[in-house]
């Protein structure tokens, strides 16, 4: 599949709705229920959905996109969080464009987020790479090195 400038990104190949609008690109948001301006952050959001929808079979309706928040006074969105059927977030997740790279100021980003939203694990996707982090109660934060099985979570 390729991004929304070209390049492949690290997901399976989904089917998107996408259409044109004076002069600009939109993509349906499954979750939102609406189009949303196709922009590369946005091309990585919904490869990120589709796979938790599709790959982890997780629930529409435990999925939020840019879920607003304040941390220290100040307000934030998430991209994604998925939650448990207790409405507590089991997965904090931070998309960007494929040409941002994931760099140690993305993590502390998700990071602070999380003070907010207290969340057992942690992804930060540009669609080519998935730093996806596990809290333990014994080690603090550790890098996965795959998606984890979120379905005995929720």
């Amino acid at each position: 599949m390729s991004t929304a400038n070209g390049g492949s990104l690290n997901f399976p190949a989904y089917q998107f709705r996408v259409k044109q609008e004076n002069g600009n690109r939109y993509i349906f948001d499954v979750i939102r229920k609406k189009f949303i301006a196709l922009t590369p952050e946005e091309w990585v959001r919904q490869h990120l959905l589709s796979y938790l929808i599709t790959n982890l079979n997780l629930p529409v309706g435990l999925i939020g996109v840019e879920v607003s928040f304040s941390f220290n006074g100040v307000n934030h969105r998430a991209d994604v969080v998925v939650y448990n059927r207790k409405g507590e977030p089991i997965l904090l997740a931070e998309c960007k464009a494929p040409n941002v790279e994931i760099t140690n100021e993305v993590v502390d980003q998700i990071c602070r987020y999380n003070y907010a939203l207290n969340s057992e694990y942690l992804l930060v996707t540009n669609g080519l790479k998935h730093l996806i982090l596990e809290f333990s109660e014994v080690k603090g934060w550790i890098t996965l090195d795959g998606f984890p099985e979120l379905r005995n979570k929720i």
